[in-house]
């Protein structure tokens, strides 16, 4: 795991843009998506590169994370839209490559189960952007979701929805259930990418990065994985007991090693 600690938030989407160019620039690359507000200026970066230094997701395709249940298809807080209007429409990444697992689904474990199998016929994903909630959930995966977990129903927790309602007219609007990826299906990405950025989260990127393995913090799942990118700004990293060793490696990086 390796810990990448920025000035600024604005740097954070720097650093994280650079990651995913340069697996596009590899390409033909297959994209793991987060919605959520700390990667959307990773996706401002990222189609200000499309647009002003010609990178290219045209042999790309995407995978989102995940999807309320119940929405329906075209609404504007359903995930596949959030995408879509965030990310997607402002590069050469058309809507027939962008994958989500469909909510509206009348056989939900059924639409897991087909979510699970396009996923493989991919080839898998090569990098998974991830942000992480204060309460150390990825995707939708809530404290306590199994560790080896697939694409499944889940039930939100209430702090969740409280965190979500600011998208919703209400939290009364808030979908209690989502379809996600699972712990297990996200370890699949070959690179996984997860971002932090504020004080808020630097309680949840400690116990991820420093704390035991454990249900109850679904991210620190991550550990058990070989090719892990935390990057964090200097607030997230506050709570960090090995901060300074985690600058120093970074500054004595070998020139020739990528993230």
């Amino acid at each position: 795991m390796e810990i990448v600690i920025r000035p600024t938030p604005a740097d954070v989407a720097t650093t994280a843009a650079d990651v995913v160019a340069d697996h596009v620039r590899r390409g033909p690359a297959v994209l793991g998506l987060a919605t959520g507000s700390t990667p959307l200026a990773t996706y401002q970066e990222l189609i200000r590169r499309h647009r002003d230094e010609g990178l290219s997701f045209a042999d790309c395709v995407s995978f989102n994370l995940d999807e309320y249940v119940g929405l329906p298809k075209g609404h504007p807080e359903s995930y596949r839209e959030v995408i879509r209007k965030e990310f997607t429409a402002h590069v050469d990444l058309p809507d027939a490559k962008v994958e989500g697992p469909d909510g509206t689904a009348a056989d939900i474990a059924a639409e897991a189960q087909r979510y699970e199998d396009a996923i493989k016929a991919a080839g898998g994903v090569d990098v998974q952007l991830l942000g992480i909630g204060t309460d150390g959930h990825i995707g939708f995966n809530e404290p306590v979701s199994s560790l080896a977990s697939r694409t499944r129903i889940k039930t939100l927790t209430t702090q969740t929805r409280e965190d979500n309602a600011r998208f919703f007219a209400s939290i009364d609007e808030v979908p209690i259930h989502v379809l996600t990826q699972g712990l297990g299906t996200i370890s699949e990405a070959r690179h996984l990418l997860l971002l932090a950025t504020g004080e808020g989260k630097a309680e949840a990127i400690a116990a991820t990065v420093e704390g035991p393995v454990a249900a109850i913090n679904p991210a620190s799942v991550l550990q058990f994985h070989p090719h892990v990118t935390v990057v964090v700004d200097e607030a997230a990293a506050s709570r960090l007991r090995l901060k300074d060793y985690y600058v120093h490696v970074l500054a004595n990086k070998p020139a020739n090693q990528p993230f």
